[in-house]
């Protein structure tokens, strides 16, 4: 089975999306399932993991929604609000949901670098864990180190690294992210996800500019735990859809056919457990 494991839909007009310019010519419009099913068709895509975008529980209940209508959504990452033990009950009835995977706090958003090991935040790492829920890491590299000390505090949570924690690439900053990344496949289980890199990469990027990179977490994480994405329609600030999976596919393509199926599909089925759609 062939999977987009980290795609978007959303609808402006809901007024939770903070983070998004007003007007902007590509993100501030309505994206929804009739604007990306060709583009699944002609890939040959079965399944998408739709992941929030807001921080907010009404975004949740909207994307389940379209979940729910929408057959090749095979599941959904949602939000509750870490720092309010009260969100318990809300993530207990989301987690009922058939379509339901887990949770991502938008940390790349949150001033405090260190807000991820605060005290006040810590039961919802443990309800995840109660709830056998996943947890999609969205940071940045600055945020690599603080990542290592929860994935290792909590080593039965199954995490998913987004966008290959952002490298720089548009400023060529490797080293230390190749570190941290590097411990995070050593000394945790988590998952990774080969997406979101072309949005930090120059403009006019060409693919050598992203080969290191994708050989990097290829070495270290190996294709057993990398799960390709396209993070559209994020993506397509700097890239087409098509043009995005070309690229993944081509710095993928010296690998055995079964570690490019794990990348474009097993990984993610295995991970978020998805089924095989009627």
């Amino acid at each position: 089975m062939q999977v987009d494991a980290h795609q978007h839909y959303w609808n402006p007009a809901r007024g939770d999306y903070g983070w998004m310019p007003k007007d902007h010519p590509i993100l501030s419009r309505v994206y929804g399932p009739q604007d990306l099913v060709s583009l699944l068709t002609a890939h040959g895509i079965d399944q998408t993991v739709l992941v929030q975008a807001a921080p907010t529980i009404e975004e949740t209940e909207y994307m389940l929604g379209l979940a729910d209508a929408t057959p090749s959504v095979g599941g959904v990452v949602g939000w509750i609000n870490f720092e309010d033990p009260a969100n318990l009950p809300h993530l207990q009835r989301l987690a009922a949901h058939p379509k339901f995977k887990g949770v991502r706090p938008m940390i790349q958003d949150i001033p405090d670098v260190n807000w991820m090991l605060r005290d006040d935040v810590q039961w919802a790492y443990r309800a995840l864990i109660d709830l056998d829920l996943t947890f999609d890491a969205l940071g940045f590299p600055q945020h690599l180190a603080n990542f290592h000390t929860l994935l290792t505090r909590y080593p039965d949570m199954r995490c998913v690294i987004d966008h290959c924690m952002k490298p720089q690439i548009w400023d060529q900053a490797f080293d230390d992210w190749a570190a941290g990344i590097m411990r995070l496949a050593q000394d945790t289980t988590a998952c990774l996800k080969l997406s979101g890199i072309v949005t930090e990469a120059k403009d006019g990027w060409q693919i050598d500019d992203l080969r290191p990179y994708v050989d990097h977490i290829l070495t270290v994480f190996g294709a057993d735990r990398i799960m390709w994405g396209s993070d559209w329609p994020v993506c397509l600030l700097q890239s087409s859809y098509d043009r995005w999976r070309e690229t993944a596919q081509t710095l993928t393509a010296h690998l055995a056919i079964d570690q490019q199926a794990r990348i474009f599909g097993g990984t993610a089925c295995e991970f978020y457990r998805l089924t095989v759609p009627r």
